[in-house]
């Protein structure tokens, strides 16, 4: 997968959350959903990591010269996510043991970073 300065950054974010699908999924995670939205905002990957139910959050940067990935994520943008994997939680009806994860992704092309954070926040 190839995240070129050409790509737009629909396609861009398309090719990160691949990326990052790809190496959870080698690093035995399960998929159980991608791209949920809540009024509140949006989970990129919903995984399955032994008995927790992990909410990804997929960051990629071509460069660091406004921050790296994993910096952009803001408060604001946690309190978001937070409030998404509770609603995702409550609309299953069950209850999870659960934690957010954060892939950033920094590069382009063959030149690519990829960094997981576990229990990120």
């Amino acid at each position: 997968m190839k995240l070129t300065p050409f790509s737009t950054r629909s396609s861009k974010g398309r090719a990160a959350e691949e990326l990052a699908y790809n190496h959870l999924r080698k690093n035995g995670l399960n998929l159980i959903d991608k791209n949920f939205h809540s009024r509140h905002g949006e989970v990129d990957l919903i995984m399955q990591h032994h008995d927790t139910l992990v909410f990804i959050e997929v960051r990629y940067r071509k460069n660091l010269d406004y921050g790296g990935a994993k910096e952009s994520i803001t408060p604001n943008k946690q309190q978001k996510i937070r409030k998404t994997a509770l609603y995702y939680m409550q609309k299953k009806g069950r209850e999870f043991n659960a934690r957010f994860d954060v892939i950033a992704i920094t590069g382009e092309n063959k030149n690519l970073t990829i960094e997981w954070i576990q229990n990120a926040f």
